[in-house]
């Protein structure tokens, strides 16, 4: 009897099993040649997409206290950093007291039947609000009026802090009646505008630090966008950056930065303009990304 098996059952031989991976080896390749660089690009949309979407957002909030800066406050040493003073809420004072009811005679004090106004002639230390603010502001907060020169406000020649905030006594009145640190404002001003500024923020510092131009052995930018607050009020115009000690990290992954600002855009000479130049890189993958806004230095 022959005792070969039937092919049926026959294996592969070391041949064809070469043969075999060979092809396999082709196949792949080529798939990976069409696939490989497809799968790159979109790591790197993805990567790119992530960095301007991080980029966006450190902007998008660098605009808001920029939008919401105490006018004239934007102070830049240089091109790396500028300094600030966000409000937070703002409206109308009482500029004159109201006599149309008979509630204002001379030498009448604020009361529950007497207005408060804020005269610029003299030291105020309570006044109407006439409009409605949308928070309380804390003890401690800080009234701001008419700042037209940068180093006003951080010298503190047209601030005061709030030592109390209640309701007006009447609806005739306003809406608030604030009382502060006896302050006597700038004199001349006819705006009849106020800011409030949190005494847990006060003034603000952007920076970008560790800025030069090149990345590291992963392809990184090596500089980081810091946001430095809660330091107080610097009365001189400051010479440099600031360190960034204890300060909140805003971006990272920074090549180029730049910061130029014109206090005085625009025929009417009461628009600034702020514009921020930005280059990141992350693993070697570049954004570019330029923003502008617009500074409104009108008290």
């Amino acid at each position: 009897m022959n005792g070969a098996r039937p092919a049926s059952q026959r294996g592969l031989t070391i041949i064809e099993l070469v043969v075999v991976m060979v092809l396999v080896a082709v196949i792949a390749a080529g798939v990976a040649s069409i696939v490989g660089p497809s799968v790159q690009s979109y790591s790197a949309v993805k990567l790119r997409a992530q960095m301007t979407d991080e980029s966006d957002t450190a902007v998008r909030r660098m605009v808001n206290d920029i939008q919401r800066a105490v006018p004239n406050s934007i102070r830049s040493p240089n091109n790396k950093c500028f300094e600030l003073i966000p409000a937070v809420a703002g409206g109308r004072y009482r500029m004159a007291a109201d006599t149309s009811s008979g509630h204002d005679s001379a030498g009448c004090a604020p009361s529950a039947t007497c207005s408060a106004p804020l005269d610029t002639t003299k030291s105020t230390t309570v006044f109407d609000s006439l409009s409605a603010l949308p928070l309380t502001p804390a003890s401690g907060d800080w009234v701001v009026v008419n700042n037209q020169n940068s180093n006003d406000v951080y010298d503190g020649y047209n601030r005061s802090a709030i030592t109390g905030f209640v309701a007006a006594p009447a609806a005739w009145m306003g809406a608030h009646r604030i009382s502060i640190n006896a302050k006597q404002f700038s004199q001349g001003y006819d705006g009849g505008r106020y800011l409030i500024v949190p005494n847990n923020q006060r003034a603000v510092f952007y920076v970008c630090s560790g800025v030069d131009g090149t990345t590291d052995a992963s392809g990184n930018g090596k500089g980081v966008l810091y946001r430095l607050k809660n330091y107080g009020f610097n009365s001189a115009y400051p010479a440099a950056c600031p360190s960034v000690v204890g300060a909140d990290v805003i971006l990272k992954g920074i090549v180029n930065c730049t910061v130029t600002y014109n206090p005085n855009q625009g025929s009417t000479q009461q628009s600034g303009y702020l514009l921020l130049d930005l280059d990141l890189s992350r693993n070697s993958e570049a954004v570019h990304l330029t923003m502008g806004a617009h500074v409104s230095n009108a008290p």
